[in-house]
């Protein structure tokens, strides 16, 4: 990907510094200069209000080969602390996070269910309260929150337009009724495109690099880094990947469209199959009064040990996904896609193998290869990627939406 020019008074200038060292750290203002196209004066600037800001450290020194050694620059991992909240309908995830990502805290709570979002809203800014004096999380070091949930969005003001596993969180506001709960300001996007900027942020990934996040949970979500920010399209909605059309005779979707893939291939539609199979549903004691997650682990479980019936619904399933992220590569030109979310915690090898394959077929395939890795915590992903949002936005603002409290 063609590199942006940048000047030393463009807000992307300090978002720039910022992901070069976060992906490349520890590194010399000498290897800014170079990797960025800024001059030396611009980088000892931005540089310089870094340190003061405590956004990075001096990390050491190499050796010269005349005049005084290089010191080299990384991430200050304690300058601030991410906090994102995963809404589901069977649990909610809080999690924090260092400034490069790494976690620090997590807790998991009983899930939005059947109760009404007031409720919900109450009991959640109650917990967050309690998981920060927990986790010993000074309230300085924390900006703001992310919350992220499935289901389409409206950005102005954050309203959730439909979240199709939580059926009571239609057009609700969700930002403001979060700051006046929690007095701080709130980030609210959707829970796949967070997981991939939690991917990008906490594998170092270079901004210069086509980056794709595939999330699998009762759903299929995706999101796309590019230039170091999630492409967003015009209203937050991009990327949807669940809702690419692979069966122009399937069966109707609740986003009003026909033979969408989450209707073909994702595990809530998997697990009712093998619920359908008598013989199967017995072997494995499945359980119709289960949820879907309880019975989509059996069944990963039972495919990834080689039961025959199980493997070939879920390596169906993969099969599918691996065709609409084929598609994905092909209109992004990826360099990376990474497999996330509880829906490919057992069952990743399978997916990640369907996927590979299928990246053998890429436009771009003669051009350049497009790496297929599974995420390193698929279950909190997309909690992961909530506190890498208000990361983001604080040290490289210009990337994303800005922390900014709306409330009295």
């Amino acid at each position: 990907m063609a590199r942006p020019q940048a000047t030393p008074e463009s807000p992307g200038s300090r978002a720039l510094v910022v992901d070069l060292i976060r992906s490349a750290g520890p590194i010399s203002r000498v290897e800014l200069t170079t990797a960025t196209g800024l001059t030396q004066p611009a980088i000892s600037l931005i540089v310089r209000k870094l340190l003061d800001d405590e956004v990075i450290v001096e990390a050491g020194t190499v050796p010269s080969t005349g005049g005084k050694p290089r010191r080299l620059l990384d991430i200050n991992r304690r300058a601030r602390h991410g906090v994102g909240i995963q809404l589901g309908f069977e649990s909610v995830t809080l999690v924090a996070t260092d400034t490069n990502g790494g976690v620090v805290a997590r807790e998991r709570l009983p899930g939005v269910g059947d109760d009404e979002p007031a409720g919900v809203i109450e009991r959640l800014a109650e917990s967050m309260r309690a998981f920060m004096t927990a986790a010993d999380i000074p309230t300085a070091s924390v900006q703001g929150v992310a919350v992220v949930l499935p289901g389409p969005m409206r950005p102005d003001p954050d309203t959730v337009i439909e979240a199709p596993t939580l059926p009571h969180w239609r057009e609700v506001a969700l930002r403001s009724a979060f700051e006046a709960a929690l007095h701080m300001p709130v980030l609210v996007d959707n829970d796949a495109s967070a997981a991939a900027l939690g991917e990008f942020w906490s594998r170092g990934v270079s901004r210069y690099s086509s980056f794709a996040c595939v999330y699998i949970g009762s759903g299929i979500g995706a999101g796309v880094v590019a230039d170091g920010a999630l492409f967003r399209g015009s209203s937050s909605n991009a990327a949807e990947l669940g809702h690419i059309t692979v069966d122009l005779a399937g069966p109707a979707c609740f986003c009003g469209n026909v033979g969408c893939l989450e209707v073909i291939a994702a595990p809530r539609v998997v697990v009712a199959k093998a619920l359908a199979e008598q013989n199967l549903a017995r072997t494995l004691e499945l359980d119709e009064r289960a949820t879907v997650a309880q019975n989509w682990e059996v069944l990963s479980r039972a495919a990834v040990e080689g039961q025959p019936l199980a493997a070939a619904l879920v390596t169906e399933s993969a099969r599918a996904v691996a065709g609409a992220v084929l598609t994905l590569a092909n209109l992004f030109d990826l360099d990376e896609v990474v497999l996330s979310g509880p829906g490919v915690a057992t069952a990743g090898s399978i997916f990640v193998r369907e996927v590979r394959a299928a990246m053998g077929r890429a436009f771009a395939r003669n051009a350049h290869p497009t790496a297929v890795e599974l995420s390193i915590n698929p279950t909190d992903s997309a909690a992961i990627g909530a506190a890498a949002l208000t990361l983001q936005g604080q040290l490289a603002p210009g990337h994303g939406p800005a922390l900014r409290f709306a409330g009295p």
